[in-house]
């Protein structure tokens, strides 16, 4: 399920005078060479929209954005685990990241597409979430082991496999690397969020 371009606008209309302070600030577009003029070409022809979120920080090295992009197009949209679980799965990654721009960007999107409030907010809170159905159970288990324990155990292992198949095991683990790597990118360049979001609450190192 596709967001609105109208949400994606907003979302870059209100962070676009804070950029500057991150560590690698927004390339201005009228400054871009070839490659990432071909890039940002490439990005509004793929996702129906201009350069926007992470993308903007990853502009400094365009090909690894646009790798990136075409890595999301499929995880995003078209994994075998469907979008609703792929948005748990991405909230469990930015919390265990406590990558703000992450969760701000996909809470709304996690509840528009039918994770529930309470579920989402026990995240947050680095709560095991009550009332998950056998499927965001599954989800969640497979995706806090591998965060935390830095892999999966035989029993989880087996439950997603059964419930999913392989294809949806690669594509689960996959999400959880791809959106790794988002939240490691902002996190690096301490991208900014809009001066009204939410942040997650931060837990003792």
């Amino acid at each position: 399920m596709k967001i609105t371009n109208a949400f994606f606008l907003l979302a870059v209309l209100a962070y676009i005078p804070h950029l500057a302070a991150q560590r690698l600030p927004a390339i201005d577009p009228d400054a871009y060479s070839e490659e990432q003029k071909q890039a940002a070409a490439d990005f509004e022809t793929a996702r129906n929209r201009p350069v926007s979120g992470p993308f903007i920080l990853m502009m400094h090295s365009p090909a690894v954005m646009s790798r990136a992009r075409a890595f999301g197009d499929y995880l995003r949209y078209n994994s075998a685990i469907g979008n609703t679980l792929s948005e748990l799965a991405i909230l469990i990654t930015a919390r265990e990241w406590t990558q703000d721009y992450e969760w701000y960007a996909h809470y709304p999107i996690a509840l528009e597409v039918g994770i529930d409030r309470e579920i989402a907010d026990a995240i947050a809170e680095g709560r095991r979430p009550a009332g998950m159905s056998e499927d965001e159970e599954i989800v969640y288990d497979f995706s806090i082991e591998l965060h935390r324990n830095r892999r999966v155990s035989d029993v989880t292992f087996q439950r997603a496999l059964e419930r999913f198949g392989s294809k949806g095991v690669i594509d689960l683990t996959g999400i959880n690397g791809y959106y790794t790597f988002l939240a490691m990118q902002m996190n690096m360049a301490q991208y900014p969020v809009p001066e009204d979001a939410v942040k997650l609450p931060r837990f003792p190192d």
